[in-house]
């Protein structure tokens, strides 16, 4: 969770200070002569400014300045009007309040740590980010009684420098291919050594593409973990002399890279499963049952927090092992929500309809906000179709594209709720104007089907 002794205001007070002292003892025992003050930004994206250890105890007590308008920026980092922190408030800077608790050293630069930070503005947390956002929703299922345990599982291509794939074909845990050139091995060793606990890793699917596996995580640590992996895979990846990408579909006739968001209740007394219920038929409990629900109900709202660009609903078709549907379904990878329904405490759901590109910190706030409403509500769950999912045309199709999700988003009140309306309202302006200048482009496919026939 965030650090919660670190929310008393920028001074703090004297437990704070000394705790301060402590760290920045620790850090220079450890011979680490720069921070990185760290915060994602709308889009998951790392924004960092760099500490000389000599500032970093000061820079810890009051907060460090940023420019305030972060959240405003759209993919391109064009700032946007209208979202309350660009032009609304003179474009004041916010201040970056460290969270001690995610404090690692960076293993791929010499004597550096970093620190994630929460953006603060007016002396409070900036209500429309993400990863407070996240917070608050955790709060509220903690209120409940239960704790969230939640991975993320990331696909991505490994490619040149110059956006190609390493090699071609759709061979799958091919044995060359895992381990095609040696730097692939180096950044399963870097993630490693920043604390991304390994599970597994492979080639994936398409050519030149990739998914490295790791634990779970409780409660923010969760997501933390995944903002970590995914900047980390981007940096390291380019220190080595690759380009790594998540963009949710790079070639219309190669697969799209998707994030499967595995996530499950514990009962914050005594740590046993809440979605597990051994005398259920499928082993399922009513909690897991009205969770699974929830986004059943809300599947239309989650989805352009889970797919925030128009690229990413290229990915969403039949047979491409994307899914297309408001679905359920036990073990069924064509749904929406594949239930791991393993009859012990293992078992948990995997919500699979998000783009690898979506920022860990929404895709899991969209996920448990529509879960706890089902909970809240205890909604009672539709019966599974029999068959794929993906061909059962009686189901609903997701939203067909970005505008579509963002009115589906913007009309369901209780969604709205849960999030907060200053997300919903910084993320759908942001948006729409990405939309306004993908819409103004003209793409190369026009110009070759109409310049020389008209």
């Amino acid at each position: 969770m965030p650090d919660t002794e670190n929310r008393k205001g920028p001074t703090g007070g004297k437990f704070m200070a000394d705790r301060i002292d402590g760290i920045v003892s620790r850090l220079r025992r450890d011979k680490i002569r720069f921070v990185r003050f760290e915060t994602p930004d709308l889009h998951g994206v790392s924004r960092y400014k760099l500490i000389p250890i000599d500032a970093v105890a000061r820079y810890a007590r009051k907060g460090l300045n940023m420019y305030g308008g972060i959240l405003g920026l759209d993919t391109a980092s064009s700032v946007v009007g209208g979202t309350g922190l660009n032009e609304e408030i003179n474009y004041q800077d916010q201040m970056l309040k460290a969270d001690w608790s995610t404090l690692v050293r960076v293993p791929w630069m010499e004597d550096t740590a970093k620190v994630i930070c929460d953006g603060w503005i007016g002396g409070e947390p900036i209500p429309a980010s993400p990863r407070i956002v996240l917070a608050k929703l955790i709060g509220e299922a903690n209120e409940l009684g239960f704790d969230v345990v939640m991975g993320h599982e990331f696909e991505f291509y490994f490619l040149t420098k110059a956006h190609e794939p390493l090699f071609d074909g759709v061979h799958i845990f091919n044995n060359v291919r895992n381990e095609f050139v040696p730097e692939i091995t180096a950044l399963v060793e870097q993630l490693q050594a920043i604390g991304i606990d390994i599970i597994t890793h492979n080639c994936e699917y398409a050519a030149s593409q990739l998914e490295i596996n790791y634990g779970p995580g409780k409660n923010v640590v969760g997501a933390d973990k995944a903002f970590t992996f995914k900047n980390a895979v981007k940096e390291v990846t380019h220190r080595l002399g690759y380009h790594a990408t998540f963009m949710s579909k790079p070639w219309a006739d190669r697969a799209g890279s998707g994030c499967h968001f595995h996530i499950s209740l514990v009962h914050r007394k005594g740590g046993r499963n809440a979605f597990l219920d051994p005398k259920d038929k499928d082993g399922l409990s009513a909690t897991c049952r009205s969770f699974v629900q929830g986004i059943i109900d809300h599947g239309p709202a989650m989805m352009p927090l889970i797919n925030p660009t128009p690229n990413c609903y290229h990915r969403l078709k039949p047979h491409t092992f994307a899914p297309s549907r408001i679905s359920w379904g036990i073990e069924d990878r064509t749904a929406m929500v594949r239930v791991k329904a393993t009859r012990d405490e293992s078992a948990h759901i995997e919500m699979r309809a998000a783009s690898a590109v979506s920022n860990p910190y929404l895709s899991a706030a969209a996920t448990l906000a529509a879960g706890l409403i089902g909970v809240r509500k205890k909604r009672k769950l539709q019966a599974p179709v029999k068959g794929p999912a993906e061909e059962n045309t009686d189901l609903p199709l997701f939203p067909q594209s970005l505008e579509a999700g963002l009115q589906a988003l913007e009309g369901d009140r209780d969604m709205i709720a849960m999030l907060g309306k200053d997300l919903v309202k910084v993320f759908s302006v942001v948006k729409r104007y990405e939309l306004a200048r993908f819409h103004a482009h003209v793409t190369d496919w026009e110009r070759h089907e109409y310049m020389d026939v008209h």
